[in-house]
């Protein structure tokens, strides 16, 4: 509460009073007219200044806040190594009090009171520095251990103790003494004591472990607590985690005592695995361990933020609306450079009701006018929602120069393209703020921006190289040493953010990203692998490769037999009015002198000349105010270095009139938000979740609770009206977030449907049965991905238009994109087909 009072007593005419229900409460008021002020909770973390201002004044009255919708809402520091633990050792001497100080403050700014501190070898919270504890209570953060070190304990501290083996059934009489001195150390300090057991060094129990096991291990750690701190064990504070190999333990029937919290889990990559189907008004309630940051399978992410807060947001919302309002903990690495999406984690878990899907965009834009003020805030906003956009791809620790097409759907340039348009940006902004706003600016926005622009366009140089070596090209050699150009740029990129500020937040962009070969992060940067190519010529030589050629492309060879090249651009037509181009190839070391000849008018090209060193695109159109009706073809004569080839240019002018997603080389391709026709029910409805997804928006129902739907009946629908050139069997691709089976109820489904078909009813994790922790294979590329892709195949007997039909039948299932195959030759890519044409119905 925060209430103005006229003569307090004597000689006040007014007093302002902030008064908590505890400590923390209090500690809150004071940060929220802190931050009303102009202070941001990241104004030492992220070096955001304070606004300062002549005057203040508040607005006489009272002002109440209700409290947290989540009890305990914290952070744990993993895999903290190696620029967390070199960034302390380096300024504070070490990960102790002075820097869980500055942590503490920064989780109270963000109305947080929970914390699992710093844990990997060697770091142990109570030992490394004695006064960890004191600072964290003097504080008001509740401290507790991780999922795998019960009883209070550091993991670390056990082969400090030289207890043994960690076996209870061998060793029970050590264990016991071992955890019985993590609690007497815990004395009076606010804590929430983890209970339960895993293997040694967060790894499983073994094979076989038998439930009966673990309970008899919790009730005895009980009897500790009780005999310890003289409490009923129903009084202390007490979470079991129900991670990894412990679900199969939960699966089994394992259930605790009542007044213990259950801390369900993601499967590491933001994707909820569990939630409660009963006893939502049990005591201890029950908690979500949720990740920004993960070291393991199938590659760890560690290196810069990939988390959207548009998937942060959905999953949250499904945990809550299933009773999970207890403890929400999430693991942040080495705190920067998350700061965005712990802000968001946060003020979702004080109060989620306060942050609805039509929320998010503006959500980013007043975080921004808390950092950075009022100027230049939307487009700000914007660079950081595409950027965690285009980074939750696919994790840059997960790239490789495979990943984006450079053949099909000029994917690989659209990425570049888009990331550079934002480093661009960004660059621009930085320029034209204050000195006093720019090294935050570097740090949350400019800096991410343009090391994520870089990487991308190092990957996308070293499959250029790959792609132009196997086609006999020079330009191999040039996006060789690109490649190698921009390796080294990123190294120089994190050196500028290791000298920012006089060297304040050296290391912290320590942590390797490039060449991982396993799941654990790279020992070093290793640049991707390239290739150089011997010239064959000195003096240039004319060649060519097509857009899309159904062949390699050798238009060069002095070879008359078809199979040799493909002469020939796909087809234009008059519904898409496609553009194709024609790159014109280089083969020796000279410069090579070109040039296009169009032999019907009708033809367009971006240029009919040039002069290049390895390659140049040409792009080119159809007039078609000129060109004939029906189908034909027209001829380029591409000339140069004492050769002339012939370019095959065929059209078709005359498709009917179109609606809807029109049909292209084969393809319609609908981004699900662009719905024709949505369909609620009056106790469902969709919801557009704006930014959610590889490529723009997504769709999803509410309410998240209710039970699977049946189509026509209580399902919502959506429908799609697209245009296809032929009749046929038809495959639909159907793009989805990698929603795992929290129900636990044999998969979460939809239904689609092409016209007045009988719907397919689809689960999404059908197949899906092996346990999670141990890696399966759809696992490891639906998160890898960050996409599911189902299936279905239809058969459509016409020509013309048709609607696609969606029905939600269970919550949680996300969908983000339609791909409709109509026959033809499938043209690989990650993202999937860019979105069709549309022409309103």
């Amino acid at each position: 509460m925060i209430q103005t009072i006229d003569k307090p007593f004597a000689g006040v005419q007014q007093a302002l009073v902030i008064a908590g229900s505890d400590r923390r409460g209090a500690a809150y008021g004071v940060f929220t007219l802190s931050e009303k002020m102009g202070v941001s909770p990241w104004y030492w973390w992220a070096d955001v200044p304070v606004k300062k201002k002549e005057t203040i004044f508040l607005e006489k009255g009272r002002f109440v806040s209700s409290g947290p919708a989540v009890k305990y809402r914290g952070i744990f520091i993993n895999d903290e190594s190696p620029a967390f633990r070199n960034w302390a050792t380096e300024k504070f001497g070490g990960i102790n009090h002075k820097v869980y100080e500055k942590i503490c403050e920064l989780l109270l700014r963000n109305k947080a009171n929970f914390m699992w501190p710093s844990m990997w070898l060697p770091t142990m919270f109570h030992v490394d520095d004695t006064l960890n504890a004191k600072v964290a209570d003097e504080f008001g953060i509740v401290v507790s251990t991780s999922h795998h070190e019960p009883m209070m304990r550091a993991h670390n501290e056990w082969s400090l103790f030289q207890g043994g083996a960690w076996d209870y059934r061998t060793n029970k009489e050590k264990l016991q003494e071992f955890w019985r001195g993590g609690v007497q150390r815990m004395g009076n300090y606010e804590s929430a004591v983890t209970v339960g057991m895993r293997g040694d060094g967060d790894e499983g129990m073994g094979e076989g472990t038998a439930v009966d096991l673990l309970q008899t291990i919790i009730k005895d750690q009980r009897k500790i607590l009780t005999e310890v701190t003289g409490k009923p064990a129903e009084q202390i504070p007490q979470v079991w985690a129900i991670y990894k190999e412990v679900q199969d333990y939960y699966d089994k029937g394992m259930r605790v005592d009542d007044d213990i919290t259950i801390l369900f889990s993601d499967d590491n990559w933001g994707n909820i695995r569990y939630l409660p189907k009963e006893g939502f008004n049990r005591k201890g309630g029950y908690g979500m361990y949720y990740h920004l940051d993960y070291v393991g399978a199938p590659v760890s992410y560690k290196w810069l933020n990939v988390s959207q807060i548009e998937r942060i947001w959905e999953q949250m919302k499904i945990t809550y609306e299933h009773g999970v309002k207890n403890l929400w903990i999430v693991n942040v690495g080495d705190i920067k450079p998350m700061e965005f999406p712990i802000s968001f984690f946060m003020d979702y878990a004080w109060d989620p009701g306060a942050i609805q899907a039509e929320d998010l965009p503006k959500y980013y834009v007043n975080w921004v006018r808390e950092q950075f003020g009022e100027k230049d805030a939307a487009e700000i906003a914007e660079l950081l929602a595409r950027y965690t956009k285009y980074n939750a791809r696919r994790t840059p620790e997960m790239l490789t120069a495979g990943t984006y097409s450079v053949e099909h759907y000029r994917e690989a340039d659209r990425v570049v393209s888009e990331y550079d348009e934002l480093a661009a940006k960004a660059r621009k902004i930085y320029s034209q703020l204050g000195d006093n706003y720019k090294a935050a600016f570097f740090q949350l926005v400019l800096s991410p921006v343009e090391m994520c622009a870089n990487l991308q366009a190092m990957y996308v140089a070293a499959a250029k190289n790959k792609y132009y070596g196997e086609r006999g090209a020079a330009a191999a050699n040039y996006y060789a040493d690109k490649t190698k150009e921009l390796f080294e740029k990123d190294a120089r990129l994190a050196k500028a953010y290791h000298e920012l500020e006089g060297g304040k937040w050296n290391h912290m962009m320590s942590q390797t990203h490039i060449g991982n070969t396993f799941w654990n992060h790279a020992p070093l940067n290793m640049m991707p692998p390239v290739s150089y190519v011997q010239v064959p010529k000195k003096e240039a030589e004319l060649g060519f490769l097509l857009e899309y050629g159904s062949r390699p492309q050798w238009g060069w060879l002095d070879v008359e037999a078809d199979w040799a090249f493909s002469s020939s651009l796909p087809q234009f037509d008059n519904g898409n009015k496609q553009d194709y181009y024609v790159d014109v190839i280089n083969r020796g070391e000279e410069q090579l002198h070109y040039t296009l000849k169009a032999k019907e008018d009708w033809i367009r090209m971006s240029k009919d000349r040039g002069t290049v060193l390895y390659n140049e695109k040409v792009y080119v159109t159809i007039d078609w105010s000129k060109a004939p009706e029906g189908i034909t073809n027209g001829t380029i004569v591409l000339s140069g270095a004492g050769k002339e080839y012939s370019i095959s240019v065929p059209v078709r002018n005359n498709l009917p009139p179109a609606s809807g997603f029109v049909e292209n080389m084969g393809v319609v391709s609908i981004e699900a938000g662009h719905f024709t026709k949505k369909l609620d029910t009056k106790e469902r409805h969709w919801t557009i979740v704006p930014n959610l997804g590889r490529t723009s928006s997504s769709i999803t129902m509410e309410p998240v609770t209710v039970k699977t739907g049946t189509p026509g009946s209580n399902a919502p629908g959506v429908e799609y009206a697209f245009t296809v050139h032929q009749p046929g069997k038809f495959t639909i691709e159907t793009f989805l977030s990698p929603t795992q089976d929290f129900r636990k109820q044999g998969g979460l489904k939809y239904a689609i449907a092409i016209d007045s078909e009988k719907p397919q009813v689809v689960n999404m994790n059908e197949g899906e049965t092996r346990p999670d922790w141990e890696f399966p294979e759809w696992w490891t590329k639906s998160v890898g991905d960050h996409i599911k892709i189902k299936k279905t195949e239809h058969q459509v007997a016409t020509a013309g238009m048709h609607t696609l039909k969606i029905w939600a039948l269970d919550p949680g299932v996300v969908f983000q994109k339609f791909v409709i195959h109509t026959g033809g030759r499938p043209r690989a890519s990650y993202l999937g087909a860019p979105e069709s044409l549309y022409i309103k119905p």
